[in-house]
C-alpha cells in the first residue's frame, strides 16, 4: 500500500472523485503544504496557515493506480486557476500533488508535460508538483463529507474527455 496526496479545490469534490478509483483502498481529507503544526479548518480558511486542502489516498501501489488517480485528478478540475476552483478563492484551494516518491514525482510531472504539450487547457497549468510534508487529517464532520450530505456542495467536473484518452496514450 502506498499514499498519495492531491489538492484541486474543495476537498469534499476531490475525496468523492478519487475515492471511486480502481486500486484506491481509502481516503481522507485534510491539509498539507502549510507552515503550521495540526491547524484546524477554521485556521486553513482564514490563509495564515499555507495548507492546502487535500486527499489523502491509500492505494494499491501499483503505478497503474497512480496513473489513475492522476487521469481522475486532471479530468476533474481545473489546474489553470491560481488559488481557485470554481467560486472557492483562497490559497488553500491550489491545484497540487504531494509526491511520496521519485516515482509519484516522475510521473505527475509527465502527466503535467503531457497535457501542457497537448494544448488540453488554454490557460498554462499552474499545478504545483512538490514533496509531501506533514499531512494534518481534517475534524470529522469533514471525512466523507459528500457521503453523508448526498445534495452538499461540490464545484467539481469534468473538465475535458480528451484528458483521459491523451494520459492513457502517453503516461
Amino acid at each position: 500500500m502506498k499514499k498519495a496526496v492531491f489538492g484541486a479545490g474543495c476537498f469534499w469534490g476531490v475525496e468523492k472523485i478519487l475515492g471511486h478509483v480502481p486500486g484506491v483502498t481509502s481516503t481522507s481529507v485534510g491539509f498539507s503544504g502549510g507552515k503550521v503544526a495540526n491547524p484546524t479548518y477554521r485556521q486553513v480558511c482564514e490563509e495564515d496557515t499555507g495548507h492546502a486542502e487535500v486527499v489523502e489516498v491509500v492505494y494499491d501501489g501499483t503505478p497503474a493506480a497512480y496513473k489513475e488517480l492522476l487521469t481522475a485528478f486532471w479530468e476533474y478540475h481545473d489546474p489553470t486557476t491560481p488559488d481557485r476552483q470554481g467560486p472557492d478563492v483562497g490559497s488553500q484551494y491550489r491545484s497540487v500533488i504531494f509526491y511520496e516518491d521519485e516515482e509519484q514525482a516522475a510521473l505527475a510531472r509527465r502527466s503535467k508535460e503531457i497535457l501542457e504539450s497537448a494544448r488540453i487547457f488554454k490557460d498554462p497549468i499552474v499545478t504545483e508538483i512538490v514533496p509531501a510534508g506533514p499531512y494534518t487529517r481534517a475534524e470529522e464532520y469533514h471525512q466523507k463529507y459528500l457521503q453523508k450530505n448526498p445534495f452538499g456542495y461540490c464545484s467539481h467536473h469534468l473538465q475535458s474527455k480528451k484528458i483521459r484518452q491523451l494520459l492513457k496514450e502517453k503516461l
